[in-house]
């Protein structure tokens, strides 16, 4: 039987440890196989080898986050665990550091996942990005705070968001309303993401300005986007034509973000998808670069990761079969 003790920062660090009925410090303790236990500040890790030193790990590194004002919610944990298991925890590391900006309520957002940090690197030192990833990375609304942060240090005017109005299963023509009801609904996302970033109040203020933009991809046409911060969203249902259009729109002092899941292309010819093209066609250029999530980037219900895994796994099979 082996035993490892950790010294809590705080109460309130022990607190989000443990988690609401214990539910944090279970999760560990069924992950690894220990009894985990506090004995007045003390952090006891009880059991068996290597689970002890693999749980003791962990909980280190959660303290770490919590003291940097990082929720520790269930994946959290799950992520954390599974950095360790892999021997990879070192890279938590590079989670240190401020937030990228605040909500409207005053919540700061910030990177939850490597993954997710490698990507806030990308956007910053490159002039385009491609975040290419399945569902949950938050491929979005990173994206989306980077704009909002660009805007607040005055280093663009504009925020211009955008998505290819493809429909998955239904139809425009038998939605209600005119051409803006219709697409609404393919840009409510991007609207949610702004108003947690703005306030409704202010997000309403800077549409009226022209500061904030939120249109199909159509309207992109024949434009020059000059110091602003274009993000289109969904484009793995772009085509090489829409895709192109797009890119050539940049103009002085801009920066563009363009996201997608190649697993769920909604064109007629998936194959024919303009996000998977300029995927090859802008490999290896200066300035642009492509990053690449994992379903270990998922920050959604725990579910999401094992669903998402699933399908890799069942489509791999397919293709084996094929």
């Amino acid at each position: 039987m082996a035993e490892k003790v950790i010294r809590a920062g705080s109460s309130e660090q022990l607190t989000e440890l443990f988690g609401q009925f214990d539910g944090n410090i279970s999760n560990i303790q069924k992950e690894y196989g220990v009894s985990v236990v506090n004995r007045q500040g003390d952090i006891k890790v009880i059991g068996e080898e290597p689970g002890v030193s693999e749980a003791a790990r962990a909980v280190e590194h959660l303290l770490k986050m919590s003291e940097r004002g990082q929720p520790l919610s269930e994946q959290t944990i799950r992520y954390v665990t599974s950095m360790v298991s892999e021997g990879v925890e070192q890279q938590l590391e590079e989670l240190k550091g401020d937030g990228i900006c605040l909500t409207s309520s005053g919540k700061i957002v910030r990177p939850r996942t490597v993954g997710q940090k490698r990507y806030i690197d990308c956007i910053k030192e490159n002039t385009i990005v491609l975040g290419i990833g399945p569902a949950g990375t938050g491929k979005t609304y990173l994206a989306v705070a980077m704009a909002v942060r660009a805007f607040r240090e005055h280093k663009i005017r504009k925020i211009i968001l955008t998505r290819p109005a493809v429909e998955a299963g239904e139809k425009l023509g038998f939605l209600p309303g005119d051409l803006q009801d219709k697409v609404d609904p393919y840009l409510r996302p991007l609207y949610d993401a702004l108003f947690d970033m703005f306030g409704a109040e202010s997000f309403s203020r800077y549409m009226e300005k022209g500061i904030i933009e939120v249109a199909p991809l159509a309207y992109m046409r024949g434009r020059t986007l000059d110091e602003a911060f274009i993000i289109l969203d969904e484009a793995q249902n772009t085509t090489s034509e829409q895709i192109k259009m797009f890119l050539t729109r940049l103009g002085n002092e801009s920066r563009m973000v363009i996201t997608g899941d190649i697993t769920q292309i909604d064109l007629p010819d998936a194959g024919r998808s303009g996000l998977v093209e300029a995927m090859k066609v802008l490999k290896g250029i200066d300035d642009i670069a492509v990053h690449r999530f994992t379903e270990k980037d998922v920050v959604r219900h725990r579910l999401v990761q094992d669903i998402i895994k699933a399908y890799e796994k069942f489509n791999e099979g397919r293709n084996k079969h094929a």
